[in-house]
């Protein structure tokens, strides 16, 4: 939403578009795609290994209805697909969806590095060769640059547990390997 004043002075709300028409760029495009607020931390949960509706929107803490809707929308855009589990839906990253790890990645290390107080939110580990990758998603100790299925988050120097407490981000308070289910039904609740 923007502010916008009419010619009598009265500042109301308007929506913003949601396309980029008369834009000839592929930025353009991308954002069609997920430049909505909260697709990309839908799509990083994703990454993480959130697969279901309600570990999503408690750990996003966003309305259902703009879950619904932005889950729907990544879903005609090909970019997660929904399936049917244990009487469930579970929302699973395409290989389109995956494609998009090295732009997430780097709004991620972007955002750690600008913001955060000295020290990385989280780690994320080269599984062949347990070393750290560096900010760029480079593994220095096998020279290449490993995909997320390659990669395991640990929380970092900088996490800051007093902040979230719902399932998935006690989850998330132990290593895990990216796009594995993550089990946030035995994450435990703190005394």
């Amino acid at each position: 939403m923007v502010r916008s004043t009419d010619h009598f002075g009265y500042t109301g709300r308007m929506a913003l578009g949601v396309d980029y028409a008369r834009q000839d760029c592929g930025l353009a495009r991308a954002l069609e795609l997920v430049g909505e607020r909260w697709t990309m931390l839908i799509l990083r949960d994703a990454f993480y290994g959130v697969r279901r509706f309600t570990d999503f929107a408690e750990h996003l803490d966003i309305s259902k209805a703009v879950l619904t809707q932005r889950l729907s929308a990544l879903v005609a855009d090909g970019l997660l697909t929904r399936e049917r589990h244990g009487g469930r839906d579970e929302y699973v990253l395409t290989e389109r969806g995956i494609s998009l790890w090295p732009a997430l990645y780097a709004l991620v290390q972007w955002g750690d590095i600008q913001t955060s107080p000295g020290a990385p939110r989280r780690l994320w580990i080269h599984t062949t060769c347990g070393t750290a990758v560096d900010p760029t998603g480079y593994c220095t100790a096998c020279r290449n640059t490993p995909g997320p299925a390659e990669l395991e988050i640990h929380p970092g120097p900088g996490a800051d547990f007093s902040i979230r407490d719902d399932p998935v981000s006690r989850a998330l308070r132990t290593p895990h390997r990216l796009l594995v289910p993550l089990d946030t039904k035995t994450a435990a609740k703190p005394d």
